[in-house]
């Protein structure tokens, strides 16, 4: 009788405690579900949102690079409109001429400046080495720009405000064989120098170093056209 009112009471224990699991296990799971749930909507929002903080950092990255290349751009075309403009030193391969006049054939010009080269001599063969492909030229180390005057002042030859004397050392860089050619055409001006009794030496140079212009850049009356 004893024995069967212990397992009476054992099994009740047994039963109350498996519904009691049972009510609380049933209770947590869809809490538990709801939870998981926020945490992973939460961690979706945050992906999102550092998903788009990627794409707007990269953007900006991708703004800087271009931004970077048309500076560089820039800066190619300010430095190639410099060095055409004769404001930046330059080197490159070109031909170099030499004039000076031989012992028997020296006498004053007009001007009396001791040489049979003149102004204008040093203004066509200038000319003759554009035409013929020259992309900068000095002459006795002044640099040829647009803003460049080749002129008298009393008796001497002036380039740049700089006096100039015999020998004409003249330099131009660009195609040394086309400058070549163009510049000993038959009839051309160098060859009527040679009657003149001036003596010529042209040769092609595969390195000429030139200076910048030095002389002045000042526009008083142009102005930009927007």
């Amino acid at each position: 009788m004893s024995l069967a009112l212990v397992c009476l009471i054992v099994g009740t224990m047994f039963g109350i405690q498996y519904k009691t699991t049972s009510f609380y296990k049933a209770s947590l799971v869809p809490a538990r579900i709801e939870d998981l749930t926020a945490q992973l909507n939460g961690v979706t929002g945050e992906r999102d949102n550092l998903g788009q903080k990627v794409a707007s950092l990269n953007q900006q990255l991708e703004d800087i690079r271009n931004s970077d290349m048309e500076m560089a751009d820039l800066q190619k075309e300010l430095q190639l409109a410099n060095m055409v403009g004769g404001l930046y030193p330059v080197e490159g391969p070109g031909i170099s001429i030499t004039m000076s006049e031989s012992p028997g054939s020296l006498q004053a010009n007009e001007s009396g400046n001791g040489s049979i080269v003149n102004v204008l001599d040093l203004l066509r063969l200038v000319n003759e080495l554009r035409a013929s492909g020259a992309e900068a030229i000095t002459v006795n180390d002044q640099r040829i720009t647009a803003m460049s005057e080749i002129n008298w002042s009393g008796s001497m030859i002036v380039v740049n405000e700089n006096r100039v004397a015999p020998p004409f050392h003249i330099q131009a860089i660009g195609d040394p064989s086309l400058l070549e050619s163009g510049m000993s055409l038959k009839g051309g001006y160098l060859e009527t120098l040679k009657f003149t009794g001036m003596q010529i030496e042209m040769k092609k140079v595969d390195k000429i170093k030139m200076a910048a212009y030095n002389g002045s850049t000042k526009m008083t009356f142009g102005k930009a056209v927007n």
